[in-house]
């Protein structure tokens, strides 16, 4: 993946509104509110007039004048450069076109799960399979209202989310069934491990192998 001189989504979203306008920092955070882009984008708008600082830095947009609404002081309004039109494009192509390794929290609990006793892991996948099917409702129901009225390219990151979240349900009911009927392979490691206090002689051998293969 390319080395991007920005790397924050908030940049890619700016580059994004700024090309089918000139707009100034305030309005830019407004239609990023009124279009709820906050719901697939992580939005820091305190952060966001430093993001458009960077963005002209780098030569990607430029002031295209000012504006003033009232007794309200000049605004800024920003344009897109023939730069910033180049990264708009080849940031988005990548990230719609190459799969990269992203690194999940809940991915990351997962490969220390075993750190906890058996029981108590799966009391907080099964809250956490509560909270995922409130979560596949709503957003169903979100889904389900603003397609009377919006028309569906508006709604396809929407769609995503869904289906991530009820292929997460799935998965993760899928594991607790496992685990509840010992189909989980080394779930009496697991056992053993928090009724010893040591690591059972298993996850020994496989460590030492693992340590071997790496080394050949």
């Amino acid at each position: 993946m390319a080395k991007r001189k920005m790397g924050n989504t908030l940049a890619l979203a700016v580059l994004a509104l700024v090309a089918e306008h000139p707009r100034h920092p305030y309005e830019i955070a407004q239609v990023l509110r009124s279009r709820g882009k906050d719901q697939s984008i992580k939005i820091n708008y305190g952060s966001l007039y430093t993001v458009v600082q960077g963005l002209e830095r780098h030569g990607f947009i430029e002031a295209a004048g000012v504006e003033r609404d009232g007794r309200r002081p000049e605004r800024t309004v920003y344009g897109l450069t023939e730069s910033g039109r180049a990264e708009l494009r080849d940031w988005l192509s990548e990230l719609l076109g190459t799969p990269a390794k992203e690194y999940p929290r809940f991915e990351s609990a997962l490969s220390l799960m075993g750190v906890l006793p058996p029981e108590e892991a799966r009391s907080l996948l099964e809250q956490r399979v509560a909270l995922l099917d409130a979560s596949v409702a709503a957003q169903q129901e979100t889904l389900e209202r603003c397609t009377d009225f919006l028309p569906r390219i508006f709604l396809v990151e929407g769609e995503y989310e869904l289906a991530m979240t009820t292929a997460e349900a799935e998965w993760t009911r899928r594991l607790l069934a496992d685990m509840y009927d010992g189909s989980l392979t080394g779930m009496d490691g697991w056992h053993e491990y928090h009724a010893t206090g040591r690591a059972p002689q298993e996850w020994v051998d496989l460590e030492l192998q693992a340590t071997q293969a790496q080394e050949d």
